[in-house]
């Protein structure tokens, strides 16, 4: 809870958040970050409020400092060890508190990535200027204050090999990209490129192999290739049957030239893609990751075969587990609803990834347009990402954000399921073709159940104690409308809208005061 007078936050991140004012400091976000020993550190108290807004924080692990004006937590820790740091946010309407966990050791990506990832709104025509315009984005939105902190470049940057590490150098529509990874970073967000083992990108760019030693790419000798060295300079359908002739790997690998590139540059994610993943590839590049200095999220693209769940939960902090999202109904519930399988691989650093959010506008390189999905339909897919614990990537123009969307992507007590610590992923506990239950067990006691209405008519659905393995009276917490719903004993039941969810809170205790 946040007051006039200072107050520190419960452990429930639903406990507190509706009573403090609109306009007095609110710290959401992570509570739990990891980072490795000697790393350059990066972390953004996530603080919504009035502005000027000043910081504090006790306890910080050896190596690391505070920016009281900017809130960023930097330096480099300076040995292993969990610490529990007290960050504290202050405003003229006054003080909030909370505890952020710092965990220095081996793992980064304690709990899931949150940020925007250029595909789903620009495709191949992403540009600096583009990507600059989501990082302001994220933080004239105020997004950046809710979590949300990558910056990812997706396919469409890559130009010929170069440098001093003969590596992929950006194409002309990204002039430099060490300036650009340093004006996200002094933004206090952080920076996501694409890349694939292939010899080229589903987009037609070159990839980190080469059937030539000298890493010359036989379409770029040619000058069979765009301005921005995509390749095919003909129809859609000559560049269409070109490109996809590189979905293969090529007989020199050119992989640690190029993670030495982007780690000069400052890079903080990497999602790498081709198809099928396989474990060698993973392997290899999981080894010069953890060895660069650098602490980055490494998320494998797409579609990973189940079979190799293990050794995905091992190389990597994310990995696909379908194909590409859509922006409608039946891609969002078909894959949203079919993650139960992969439960016992996800956790702190480890994440299951069914792909982007398909919310606000996007377009795919076009000139945008509103999703297809109705408000009901974005409500049950954002609720129900966050009760998976994936990762939360915009694929939206933040340039041009609605209300509606704002709103949703700023719920702290939605916000906080996905950002639970203790990291379990929701399951199904009951449901049919026309309903569904998906619970997840919170760090603190507390389940967040989701109960998703899959039919076309408006629906009463009830939550039974007896599927959640609980008893007695609990009170519920309506997490999308952040307001109390009293204590039930027994069964919990509710009207939702068709192709809708009704988000809650179960928890033990008398209804929260108001």
């Amino acid at each position: 809870m946040c007051s006039k007078i200072q107050q520190r936050i419960p452990e429930s991140a639903a406990d507190g958040i509706a009573t403090a004012s609109a306009l007095g400091p609110r710290i959401s976000g992570a509570r739990l970050f990891g980072a490795r020993v000697g790393s350059p550190f990066l972390y953004s108290i996530s603080a919504s409020g009035e502005r000027p807004m000043r910081f504090q924080a006790d306890g910080l692990p050896p190596g690391l400092t505070l920016d009281p004006i900017s809130g960023l937590i930097t330096g480099a820790a300076l040995k292993r060890g969990t610490t529990a740091a007290t960050i504290e946010a202050t405003n003229v309407h006054g003080t909030c508190a909370s505890t952020l966990r710092i965990d220095i050791g081996p793992r980064v990506g304690l709990t899931p990535p949150m940020g925007w990832n250029s595909w789903n709104c620009w495709g191949g025509t992403v540009s600096e200027e583009k990507v600059m315009a989501a990082a302001s984005g994220l933080v004239d939105s105020g997004l950046r204050d809710h979590g949300w902190c990558y910056v990812n470049i997706d396919d469409g940057w890559q130009g010929s090999r170069g440098g001093k590490w003969g590596a992929i150098q950006p194409n002309n529509k990204f002039p430099d990209m060490g300036r650009l990874a340093d004006a996200l970073h002094g933004m206090g967000l952080k920076f996501g490129l694409y890349s694939t083992p292939w010899r080229g990108t589903y987009e037609g760019h070159i990839g980190s192999s080469c059937d030539r030693a000298d890493g010359v790419y036989d379409w770029i000798a040619a000058g069979d290739c765009n301005e921005a060295f995509r390749i095919g300079n003909g129809s859609p359908g000559d560049w269409d049957a070109k490109r996809r002739r590189n979905y293969t790997f090529g007989r020199f690998s050119f992989v640690k030239r190029d993670v030495e590139q982007m780690v000069e540059w400052g890079i903080d994610y990497l999602k790498y893609d081709w198809r099928p993943n396989d474990v060698a590839h993973a392997r290899e590049m999981h080894r010069l990751l953890k060895a660069c200095g650098r602490d980055v999220l490494f998320s494998l693209s797409n579609k990973a075969p189940f079979r190799e769940a293990g050794s995905w939960a091992r190389f990597a902090n994310a990995w696909r587990t379908t194909e590409d999202i859509e922006d409608t109904w039946e891609s969002v519930k078909a894959i949203g609803f079919s993650q139960d399988r992969w439960n016992s691989f996800a956790g702190p650093g480890h994440w299951n990834d069914p792909d982007m959010l398909v919310l606000g506008r996007v377009g795919w390189g076009s000139s945008g347009r509103p999703t297809r999905l109705t408000p009901d339909e974005q409500r049950s897919h954002f609720s129900l990402w966050c009760l998976l614990s994936a990762p939360l990537l915009l694929g939206c123009d933040l340039s041009n954000l609605d209300t509606f969307t704002l709103g949703l992507l700023t719920n702290d007590e939605v916000l906080a399921v996905n950002q639970d610590p203790l990291g379990r992923q929701g399951v199904r506990i009951a449901g049919g073709n026309l309903h569904q239950t998906i619970a997840k067990p919170m760090e603190d006691g507390s389940l967040a159940v989701g109960l998703f209405n899959l039919g076309e008519k408006e629906a009463r659905l009830t939550l039974e104690w007896e599927d959640l393995l609980i008893s007695g009276p609990r009170r519920i917490r309506d997490l999308l409308a952040n307001a109390d719903d009293g204590l039930h004993a027994g069964s919990f039941t509710a009207p939702v809208p068709p192709h809708g969810v009704k988000l809650v809170r179960v928890s033990m205790g008398s209804p929260q005061a108001k």
